[in-house]
């Protein structure tokens, strides 16, 4: 399960790409490293028909049957479109991208004993270029920290897949679903689901590579 990545480039680059009109985000880090239940930006259509970028929180509605207290942690990877719970945000209007350079998975074979597990990076290929993952928003009120209280949120999370042979040595059941092109990310955005749903697939192997970490991590 992907529940870090990181976002190292420019906030023209994701304009560019992404054909975003405007920016509500305010970001402009030169090295983001997201985890779950942080801010971080992504790219959806606004109500005025137009592509923007705005700030939203990394984990999407529990399923109810999965809620334990009265927080809700959020789900970051969303493989099953098929529960009712998620049939819900299918459409384009609950879609978004999500800029990303690389993203990490933890690495159990690496773990030394007596310490944290590490994590294992990936990237298109070492200088890290822009991708997207193919991902959904909501807008949502609730409980993410019982010491917060009740609150509203913009919530987002993204697609996973079936690993191809690069991710799946380390993460054997899944891997994000990613999208590497203009025509990829206007499609995810703006098609309907009968023809986006073939984006929920691994991306080909010889368009990954294990990386070193952000210097950041």
């Amino acid at each position: 399960m992907c529940n870090l990545y990181n976002l190292t480039t420019t906030r023209d680059a994701v304009v560019q790409f992404s054909k975003a009109m405007s920016d509500k985000a305010g970001w402009n880090e030169p090295s983001l490293n997201v985890y779950p239940n942080t801010l971080a930006p992504i790219v959806r259509v606004g109500g005025d028909g137009k592509r923007e970028i705005v700030s939203a929180t990394w984990g999407m509605p529990t399923p109810p049957a999965f809620v334990k207290g009265k927080a809700d942690r959020g789900v970051t990877n969303i493989r099953n479109v098929g529960s009712p719970h998620w049939r819900r945000w299918l459409g384009p209007t609950s879609r978004c991208v999500v800029p990303f350079t690389s993203f990490a998975e933890p690495d159990p074979a690496s773990k030394v004993e007596g310490g944290r597990v590490p994590n294992a990076w990936f990237a298109q290929n070492p200088d890290r270029p822009l991708m997207f993952f193919a991902g959904f928003w909501t807008p949502w009120k609730g409980v993410r920290k019982v010491r917060d209280g009740e609150q509203e949120y913009e919530l987002f999370g993204f697609l996973t897949t079936t690993p191809n042979e690069i991710v799946k040595p380390i993460h054997e059941k899944a891997m994000p679903a990613i999208l590497t092109t203009p025509e990829e990310v206007a499609l995810w955005l703006t098609g309907e689901w009968a023809d986006v749903k073939h984006l929920q697939r691994p991306l080909p192997g010889n368009m990954l590579v294990v990386v070193d970490p952000p210097e950041n991590s």
